[in-house]
């Protein structure tokens, strides 16, 4: 019998309370996730908690781990269960192993002893919000119809007064997606944020519909409005905010352009390396395939190692390059996006193939039209400068002389990634390296 091969490290997006959660945000995927475990009290038990921190320490073969804690809403488990996580990751931990946890939240239920624990123990979390409070409770209510606004607003400033590491995960739907500018803007003045993560939101009205397939619900981003708010947040953020605020879209989209495609799960070539834990310790192909026919096994019986390494699981990670359309294929920017994440490839191309993303019009707009500004940004890392400096060429002041840039020569292609006429990269003292 073939012994399998184990991946060096995998990520676990774990939900200790299940779907369970205290608002009934309208475009959330995993509220309907409950008729799948009919009559749970939706809480993980010690074994489970127990099992699932011994398998992920034990079968990583790298230095640093992540625990992910997700939901629903994972503060509906109390304190006391992360403190006896901590016990179980000290008790299970490797003596070079260093542990992360991170911990997504809707911010209802944060008070001070919460972020205190936050600090003290190094969690990063993640605070859900949608922008100014007209735009984010338009969505995020809780179960009596009442806005959230004033609740998670509360939740960022506790976290700041604790000085708890806090990223902003923010849907881009249909209330807010004109909205760009105001959005961002929010974030960055008013919340003080420093990470923020665009999230586009693709829902189908029948969301058991087959793969490609089934109306567009109206909560969703269009297309071309997706690729616009990036792009409008791009133009504010290349001129003034790089190094400052780190906008997670893109960061991504940089890495492409340096040869690190898929540094973020949606961009990889395949998928298979991110799975989601169920609260009685089943194990799923993805958090957005929670499904009996992504159910992988359950870690109580088969070691979660297994699961992950398994034939099943290998086969949907494949999938995502197997099914990729001839358009995508021959797309200039796949080495980028690689089709984006199987979810949202609900459409069909051109000539009528299968398996098109939802979004690909929008996001071939937003790579197009921050190609120039991309390739400079890579340019600089590569010659050790910081990405920040490209902002001396997008200010609308003089764009930056020779002197600025002591490690080109006036003969070498312009950091800026531009071309002339011809298409051949243009020479830094014809463009940027040749003015004074």
């Amino acid at each position: 019998m073939m012994r399998l091969s184990y991946p060096q490290s995998f990520h676990v997006m774990a939900k200790p309370a299940g779907s369970a959660c205290n608002l009934r945000c309208e475009y959330c995927f995993f509220l309907d996730k409950k008729s799948l475990y009919p009559g749970s009290k939706f809480r993980m038990g010690d074994d489970v908690h127990r099992e699932y921190i011994r398998q992920l320490l034990d079968a990583h073969q790298t230095t640093r781990v992540t625990v992910a804690w997700q939901g629903g809403e994972p503060t509906l488990m109390g304190l006391d269960f992360y403190r006896r996580s901590l016990e179980l990751q000290e008790r299970y931990r490797k003596p070079s192993t260093v542990i992360e946890n991170t911990f997504q939240t809707n911010g209802i239920l944060l008070n001070d002893e919460w972020c205190s624990f936050f600090r003290k123990n190094n969690f990063l979390v993640g605070l859900s919000i949608d922008g100014p409070q007209r735009l984010h409770d338009r969505y995020r209510r809780d179960a009596r119809g009442n806005g959230s606004f004033d609740r998670v607003l509360k939740a960022a400033r506790l976290l700041q007064k604790h000085g708890v590491e806090f990223n902003i995960l923010s849907t881009v739907n249909r209330k807010n997606m004109d909205r760009p500018l105001e959005v961002y803007r929010f974030f960055r003045d008013v919340l003080g944020a420093r990470y923020i993560q665009f999230i586009p939101i693709v829902e189908r009205e029948d969301a058991d519909a087959i793969r490609t397939g089934g109306r567009i619900a109206g909560r969703s981003v269009s297309s071309t409005h997706w690729g616009s708010f990036l792009n409008s947040i791009f133009d504010e953020w290349v001129r003034s905010d790089v190094g400052a605020t780190f906008v997670l879209n893109f960061d991504a989209v940089l890495a492409g352009w340096l040869g690190h495609a898929g540094t973020v799960c949606i961009f990889g070539p395949t998928c298979g390396l991110g799975v989601a834990l169920e609260h009685n310790g089943d194990l799923y192909s993805c958090d957005h395939f929670v499904d009996t026919n992504h159910l992988l096994g359950n870690i109580l019986t088969t070691p979660m190692i297994e699961l992950v390494s398994s034939e099943k699981q290998r086969r949907f990670g494949r999938d995502k390059a197997d099914t990729i359309p001839r358009q995508c294929r021959e797309c200039r920017y796949l080495f980028i996006c690689n089709g984006e994440c199987p979810k949202n490839r609900l459409i069909e191309t051109a000539e009528g193939e299968a398996g098109l993303n939802y979004l690909c019009e929008g996001y071939r707009a937003f790579f197009s039209h921050t190609e120039k500004p991309m390739k400079a940004m890579a340019g600089l890392m590569r010659m050790g400068r910081p990405a920040s400096d490209v902002m001396r060429l997008t200010t609308g002041k003089k764009p930056f002389v020779h002197k600025s840039f002591p490690g080109v020569g006036r003969n070498d292609p312009c950091p800026c990634g531009a071309r002339d006429a011809a298409g051949k990269r243009m020479k830094f003292k014809k463009c940027h390296g040749g003015e004074r």
